[in-house]
């Protein structure tokens, strides 16, 4: 990428789109804008040489590519200050908001912008992401725009923009949900002997050897788990506990209940 580009709203997602741009070398620091109401609270990037400011119409005028990251209730008024600065024939407006429609996007910056939704997750910064990508069929060309960008900082899958939200349910949504079972896991290896460091570094890589395993032989993760399952064996034994407790049906509720919410998760 040669342009320089906009993050508007650097909260947590926002910041680690920022860190993972300039990690992949897409992007110098000097070339990546970010801006947030607290501009203190950016001031660890801005010693790193980040472009940090509280201006958006003003790093919208000086960047071609816009990213949009603010909060779903934030948007409407983010995207009434920027609007005026947007120009249809030089910026690409991309959206990591939740729930928000390309169409109503569209409603404040005019028919011709090309508007790409970006659903990432915040092991973007590890260059780790697994990013879900939507645009309206006259908008291709920026969809691979946008596709090349975040292929930098990990997996990109383009989908129907109905799907968006379910997306956000499992990819997004699902940095949250795995980290829970390493940490059970954790706490399992504390119970049977070891110290806690020892238990999590145990625990942590070995969810990311398995993980592993299924995304990098494109086997079903049954086959997987049969290949360590034999007869009368501690893996079956701690399957049918697992079934048991009903971790499988919490994962599943989990995310039925996200799509019923539209997008929105609700701590029970």
């Amino acid at each position: 990428m040669c342009d320089s580009v906009a993050i508007i709203g650097a909260g947590n997602i926002g910041r680690a789109i920022a860190e993972g741009l300039v990690a992949a070398g897409s992007y110098a620091p000097a070339e990546v804008h970010v801006t947030r109401r607290r501009v203190d609270r950016l001031a660890d990037l801005a010693e790193r040489g980040f472009r940090v400011s509280a201006d958006n119409p003003g790093v919208v005028a000086a960047c071609d590519t816009v990213l949009v990251a603010v909060q779903p209730q934030a948007l409407d008024a983010v995207l009434t200050g920027i609007a005026p600065r947007v120009e249809a024939g030089r910026h690409l407006l991309v959206s990591v908001v939740s729930g928000a429609s390309i169409a109503a996007i569209r409603r404040h910056v005019g028919p011709d912008v090309p508007i790409v939704r970006a659903m990432p997750n915040t092991a973007v910064a590890l260059r780790e992401s697994m990013t879900c990508l939507a645009a309206e069929a006259a908008h291709a060309g920026a969809l691979d725009r946008v596709a090349e960008l975040f292929r930098a900082v990990g997996a990109t899958l383009v989908i129907d923009e109905e799907h968006m939200v379910p997306a956000t349910a499992l990819c997004a949504c699902g940095v949250a949900f795995f980290p829970r079972a390493v940490r059970a896991a954790c706490q399992g290896g504390i119970e049977i002997g070891f110290h806690p460091e020892e238990a999590l570094r145990m625990a942590a890589q070995t969810a990311l050897g398995a993980a592993a395993l299924v995304r990098d032989r494109g086997r079903h993760p049954e086959r997987e788990i049969d290949s360590v399952t034999t007869p009368r064996g501690c893996t079956i034994a701690g399957l049918n506990e697992m079934e048991h407790r009903g971790l499988f049906l919490r994962f599943h509720q989990g995310d039925h209940d996200l799509r019923r919410e539209g997008g929105v998760a609700v701590r029970r």
